[in-house]
């Protein structure tokens, strides 16, 4: 399960808060070091950070969220008991653990950073101004670069636009339509930066477990994904717009003209060209870039919004570590655990599979990938996360060297399923916050608001993921 990630937490912060959040702080300075000097001196120091931030997690979660460090830990047990090398194995739980801690730290700092900006919600405002006939592109376009800032606080705000614009229209039957479409508009946007944005945990985790696999060399196909996410969605609210029972009233224009994005697509142009340029002069992975260019972007955007000089850095930096990361404890903990539980637990799970008599490698290429677009999202019809279902599935399956196929064409897959399970399964994020402002429950986003548009994805984004690999890749 999933819950909104919304900072919380005290104005002053606790002694428990300065603990976690120094951890996360410490845990993301090393994975850095890791990723960029390709050392394992830090490896013995990351395990005892990660077992002390677990504990200090562990105390401050409800229990649903304890039970997944319970599973943690008797398939911990289990790994010893059952298998000769599961010092590497739980090495490579800790890492990956400590990678998704430290990559979910380094895109907060860009949240943090952008929330308090005037701009950026000037903008946001003028997107949810657009008249029907552009709202929708408008508000789907917007919704994915939003995404790359804000993460979830992408819906949050844009939602949040959303309801106050549709609280503003007299007419009820108006109102209510206009609120959905909206809604359902920003959502599909942020879910369809998920198969394409190197900010996304669905690029890192699937780029890290494919043998080859980059996100340079996948980015093309994953762009295709959201164009094909973001046309679908077009098209349906376009032919199914709803009918009313009287004509629609006179719209005014919106406040502003579309310059009020040039920031915004500024931030998103350098964060992209950062990625690319120094992927280019440096040998680090994709999101090793990401971790040190998002912090730095962050800092320097900090710096330029302070009006008290470096007195309001250091203390805006202070309130982030001690106060906002803290605010996220629900969420580490459900990912990281979701991220070390697979890890650990597909090693377990090959010999039962084996044991079984199914073999993947037994099945036609055609259906793996197939079956990966439609796996994903059924496993978030019960409540599995995508990190736990990727890290689980994807070390059980045969490699694409194996297959025949590109490992592009391997994580067009993966990402395309991943971003299907964010619009439609009740415990994620995503439709948890679609829910929340749209007044209706997470499942009945899922379900019956984005029931039809997921059929159709369900489709057409498995035909895509078919044609690259044995055509075009």
């Amino acid at each position: 399960m999933e819950r909104a990630p919304t900072p919380d937490g005290p104005s002053s912060p606790t002694m428990l808060n300065r603990i976690t959040g120094s951890l996360l702080a410490v845990i993301t300075l090393l994975v850095i070091c890791r990723e960029w000097l390709d050392s394992q001196w830090q490896e013995p120091v990351l395990a005892a950070l990660m077992a002390a931030l677990t504990a200090a997690l562990f105390v401050q979660v409800r229990p649903g969220r304890k039970a997944f460090v319970v599973v943690a830990a008797l398939l911990t047990a289990a790994l010893i008991l059952r298998l000769d090398d599961w010092q590497s194995v739980l090495a490579r739980g800790v890492a990956q653990a400590s990678f998704i801690a430290a990559f979910f730290s380094a895109l907060a700092t860009l949240r943090s950073a952008a929330e308090p900006s005037e701009t950026i919600r000037r903008s946001g405002d003028f997107l949810a101004q657009q008249p029907p006939g552009r709202r929708y592109l408008a508000l789907t376009v917007g919704g994915s670069a939003f995404a790359l800032l804000l993460n979830y606080g992408a819906i949050a705000l844009l939602g949040s636009l959303a309801t106050a614009a549709a609280r503003s229209e007299p007419d009820p039957e108006i109102r209510e339509h206009r609120r959905r479409r909206m809604l359902l508009a920003i959502q599909r946007g942020f879910v369809s930066s998920l198969p394409w944005s190197p900010l996304s945990f669905a690029i890192a985790i699937s780029t890290a477990l494919i043998p080859g696999a980059s996100w340079s060399a996948a980015l093309v196909p994953c762009i295709v994904t959201a164009l094909l996410m973001t046309l679908i969605g077009w098209g349906l609210d376009t032919a199914f717009k709803p009918r009313l029972s009287q004509p629609p009233p006179t719209r005014t224009k919106p406040e502003g003209s579309w310059a009020l994005l040039t920031p915004l697509l500024f931030l998103l142009g350098l964060l992209v060209c950062s990625v690319f340029v120094l992927g280019r002069v440096v040998d680090v992975r994709v999101v090793g870039l990401v971790l040190l260019i998002v912090p730095a972007m962050a800092l320097g955007w900090t710096v330029l919004q302070a009006r008290g000089g470096g007195a309001a850095v250091s203390a805006r930096m202070g309130r982030f570590v001690f106060h906002d990361l803290p605010g996220y404890r629900s969420e580490v903990l459900l990912l990281t655990m979701a991220g070390y539980i697979g890890t650990i637990g597909a090693p377990l799970l090959a010999p039962l599979v084996k044991a079984s008599g199914f073999h993947p490698e037994d099945l036609p290429t055609w259906l793996v990938l197939a079956a990966l677009v439609w796996i994903i999202p059924l496993c978030g019809q019960i409540a599995m996360n995508p990190i736990l279902a990727v890290t689980l599935i994807a070390p059980l399956l045969p490699s694409p060297d194996v297959l025949g196929i590109t490992p592009a064409a391997m994580v067009t897959a993966i990402t395309g399923g991943w971003a299907l399970g964010g619009i439609s399964s009740p415990f994620t994020a995503t439709t948890m916050l679609t829910g929340s402002f749209g007044g209706v429950s997470a499942h009945h986003v899922g379900v019956r608001w984005n029931g039809g548009y997921m059929l159709a994805l369900l489709v057409v984004i498995p035909l895509w993921v078919l044609l690259y690999a044995f055509v075009i890749g």
